[in-house]
Parts: C-alpha cells; structure tokens; sequence
C-alpha cells in the first residue's frame, strides 16, 4: 500500500495523517483491544470500537469483464435477520494514492446508519490494476461491475443504492448515475460540471492546476488517450480530440439522463476553487430539474470536506448523510430534513450560512462600474457609477513575468488557509504599474457585499500572438495599500486578433463576500500569471494596450449591494 507524500505536493497527507489511517484500517480488519487500543493516541478508540461491534469490515478484490482488479473495501452491519436489507451507499475514490482508504473516516457513520458501504479505487489508482480513464466511458461501465458485484451480496437492497464521492471521486459518481438507474443518489463533493471548462476558461490553459493533477495520476499509469490530451494540453492544442475527450467525462453533458429520472444530486464546491470551474458546477446545478442541492465554501478544492472524510464535522459530509438518509432510508445523519437549493458561506467566514432557493435568488442585481481614467495626480483610473467612460488608454508591458497579483499563491493550501480566516495579503499599494493597469472605486461609506456573477468588457490591443490578460478584484484598504481577493478570470485572445483593437466581454468567478466600510473594490489587469502560464524570462518586452472606445466603453458589472 503506498501512500501520496511527494514535497510540494498540495494534496499530500501528512505523516501523523497517514500513520492515523494505516491505524485505523488495522483495527477494522483486526478488532482485538491491542489494534483498537492504538488509536487512543487520536482519541478514536471509543469510535471504532462501537464500530466493530456494529459492523465487520473486510477488503476484498473486485474483478472487471476485462480483467481489471479494482481495490475495494466493504462494510456490512452485523447480526443483519435473515432476509433483512440494508440501503448501500458507494464511495468511488478521490485522487489520492491511499485511494478507497481515504473514507475510512466516514465508514463509522454510515454503519451506525444502517448502510452497506463498499469503498473502491477506480482503475490504475492506489492498488487497483488497470490503466487511469480519468472518469471515462470504461470507469463508468466499472461502476456498473461494481454495482452488479454489490447488489449479489447478503443483505444489500439492490433498490436503495446512493454514491457518494469526493473530487475525483465526484465526478465517477455523477457520471455513473446517468448511465445506471440502480443509483437512486448522488452526493459529490468538491465536484465538476463541465471538465473542459475546467481545462480552458476563456481560451486560457488552468496550467498550474493541470500539471498538479498529472503528477497526482502519474502519467505512466495513464491510458494512452490521456497521455495524448495531456500532450496536447501541454502544447496548448485545443482540438476535436480535447473536446470530445472533456465531452465524455462532462456530468453537464448527462442533464437529459437526470432529469428524466428525476435522481437526486447534491453538489458542493468553494468560491476560490482552483481545479474545477466553479461557473460550470453553478450551471449544471441551474438546469438539473430533479431534487437538488448546491454548497459553496470559503477556500478551495477539497478544504471544505476534509474534516468530514477523516471522521469529524465538515457541512459536505453532514449534508451528504441526511441526502443519503432522506433519499434511501437509512439513520446516518442527525435526524434533520436535507436542504434543497443553495446553501452557502460568503469569503472569509466559514461561520457564515446563508440559504436560498436557486441560483436567481441567490444573485444580487449586477451594477455597472465604468473603467475611467486617472485623474491628474493620481496614478490609478477610477471606477465610476453613472456615465460610460470613453476615450482613454493605458499601455502595460508584456514581459513573461508576474506581478504581486496572482490567482492564488499555492494550490489548495491558500484556500485553507482562507478558511481558517487567513487570507492571502496582496500588497497591491506595490504593483508595478508598468506592468498592471490598476481601476478603484472611493471608498465605500458603509458595509457592502459581492454576491453572485460578474462580468468584465474592455478593449484590447497586443502586440503578440495568444496575448492574455487576466482580470482581478480585489478588496483593498487604501490606508494600508492592502488586499484580499474578491475573484479574477483570463482572457486569452486568438492569433488573429494580434495588432488590432478587439473588445472582451468574458465572465469573472462568481463570488460572495463582504466588504468593510472605508475599503475600496480595485480592478488590476495585468498579462501573466504563473496559474495560467510558465514564467518566461526570455520574452521580449512588447506593449499591450487597454483602451475604451466610444459605443464599447470598458466595464465591470459587479452584483453588489448595502450588508443587510
């Protein structure tokens, strides 16, 4: 068994973490007082003691059509009567190389809820054999395998079967769903909609985010489609092959397969993801028609559930029992009705709860801001209310190289940061100017929140081939020249559009946060960032020109409003 501690590596468990689950597993496949004795050093010997009384756990090998052998863990409760069923719950693994291990936390609470629980590791992860499909027409047949192997076991209700899983996880259970009517619901946390808008926003790679999940798959365990698109998204070649390869492992392609079923689906994601598109997750959410549930949190992929999978309280897993429970009848949760519609926490609070309906609700009214020029003495345009702006133009430098603005510093490790309260400082009072175009508002005269989508429209000029600009919001105290992050999106124009004026109207992140009374909300625009693309220290300076012409004046439409 072997065990993902690569330095650098932002979903890396650490050592105290992986001594705690190879702890853990021993005691459930050997229930003796010495093994359950072990783990009273994490407090857990009382949890897995009620466990073992409650269910036996037993790791077994699950044998594909093809011969494939997929890693498995199952869980059943005891001194079940003859003839009795339980509801069953499967959990496909997240991208991790301990694979199926990762829920050993959770198995205590389904069991105590009355579920069957079979854990596995998709093909070419953790022990399983076979070559990684990244979610794919073969993994989503697996799931049928698995689905068949499970419903002949004792004691298994072959009509009350959900998936639940994490990420990775996430994705082979939606996509299982839509192709087995077995699978009654789903709960997928950290999830994607659409894995293309993933791989490109706007025309822009998510580089940074790509190659960490590269090295987490290990391309030598890859099936050689996925070694073509990761060659091709390497050489930024956006083709039919890419497409139709995001196409297949898209959950927001199966719509048609939900709604006709009407299955159950809830979805959580964070306002500061950075592995999957957060648009996308909104979108899909927006159109499935059957009973539903969106979650968005402070930080970034993986945070918000991380407590939840090692055995703790974590809102994903809390919710994900009582859908498991509403839907399929069994007693994990903690006894109260799920919630339907959207559920969320605004940036950096994870104290904060709010609850809507939909989608529409939930969206504050967009305002416009007009992206003005500096006025004499300052070295900053404006953002303004009121009347288009037009006839300016700010020229900043193309270099290969960065400013202090970045997406966010490291992978997954900001976010968590952020939900401990700790966002990134921007120092944004230092930004080259030369190499950033920088646009604030006054400051505010009392509490305001972003709450929804935004949208940027400006006019630009490169001078090179597949120029990309990146736009970020920020929330800045003009006392200190300090900031924080509201949310950002590229923009990467076409070969075509090099040397010539062309106006970009592009979606931001959607966001939620707060804003304190006297801070300012500050648009900067710059060309580079190591998130989207490699720092090149070799590259000619060019110009990049932002400008505002009459009848296409430049803009941000923000959904703001006074703090109730």
């Amino acid at each position: 068994m072997s065990f993902d501690s690569t330095p650098g590596n932002p979903f890396a468990l650490g050592a105290d973490e992986l001594a705690r689950l190879e702890a853990i597993r021993e005691g459930m496949l050997d229930p003796s007082p010495r093994r359950i004795g072990r783990l009273d050093q994490w407090g857990l010997a009382d949890t897995y003691e009620t466990y073992a009384e409650t269910a036996q756990y037993a790791e077994v090998s699950l044998t594909m059509s093809d011969g494939t052998v997929l890693d498995a863990a199952l869980s059943v409760p005891r001194n079940l009567a003859p003839g009795q069923t339980c509801p069953a719950v499967v959990l496909p693994a997240p991208l991790i190389n301990i694979g199926h291990r990762a829920y050993l936390g959770m198995f205590p609470r389904w069991a105590l809820g009355g579920y069957v629980v079979l854990a596995y590791s998709q093909r070419g992860l953790a022990d399983s054999t076979g070559e990684i499909q990244v979610a794919g027409p073969q993994d989503v047949a697996d799931a049928t395998e698995v689905l068949d192997w499970l419903v002949a076991q004792d004691g298994v209700d072959p009509d009350r079967i959900g998936l639940f899983g994490s990420s990775y996880g996430a994705g082979t259970s939606l996509l299982a769903a839509a192709n087995d009517q077995r699978i009654k619901a789903v709960a997928g946390t950290s999830a994607w909609g659409d894995l293309f808008a993933s791989l490109y926003e706007n025309g822009t790679r998510h580089l940074k985010a790509f190659e960490a999940l590269v090295q987490l798959f290990g391309e030598d365990r890859c099936s050689q489609e996925f070694r073509d698109v990761i060659g091709k998204i390497r050489d930024n070649t956006i083709d039919d092959e890419v497409r139709e390869f995001a196409h297949a492992r898209s959950p927001r392609h199966c719509l048609n397969a939900y709604n006709d079923a009407g299955t159950p689906i809830l979805l959580t994601t964070a306002w500061h993801e950075t592995i999957f598109s957060v648009p996308a997750v909104i979108d899909f959410f927006s159109h499935l028609t059957g009973p539903k549930s969106l979650l968005v949190q402070v930080g970034d992929h993986g945070n918000g559930e991380l407590s939840g999978l090692a055995g703790l309280l974590s809102k994903p897993t809390e919710m994900s029992y009582r859908w498991m429970d509403h839907h399929l009848g069994g007693s994990a949760g903690d006894g109260r009705e799920p919630r339907f519609g959207i559920r969320s926490e605004y940036m950096h609070n994870l104290l904060s709860d709010l609850r809507h309906d939909d989608w529409e609700s939930y969206a504050l009214p967009r305002k416009r801001f007009h992206l003005a020029d500096t006025t004499a003495g300052e070295r900053d345009g404006q953002l303004t209310e009121g009347q288009p702006q037009p006839g300016w133009t700010r020229s900043v430098k193309v270099t290969g190289q960065g400013t202090e603005a970045v997406v966010a510093p490291k992978l997954i490790q900001t976010g968590l940061a952020e939900r401990m309260g700790l966002p990134h400082v921007y120092k944004t009072a230092e930004i080259d100017r030369g190499l950033a175009a920088v646009w604030a508002t006054a400051p505010i005269s009392q509490a305001m929140r972003v709450q929804g989508d935004l949208e940027v429209r400006v006019t630009v000029k490169p001078q090179q081939a597949n120029a990309m600009i990146v736009a970020y919001l920020m929330d800045c105290d003009p006392a200190t020249g300090k900031a924080a992050i509201i949310t950002h999106a590229p923009y990467t124009l076409t070969d075509q559009q090099a040397g010539q004026g062309t106006t970009v109207t592009f979606p931001l992140q959607p966001a939620h946060y707060v804003l304190a009374r006297g801070h300012q909300l500050q648009l900067i625009i710059d060309t580079h960032d190591p998130f989207f693309v490699e720092e090149n220290t070799t590259t000619p300076v060019l110009a990049l020109e932002l400008t505002s012409p009459q009848g296409a004046e430049s803009y941000i439409d923000i959904p703001i409003d006074t703090l109730d």
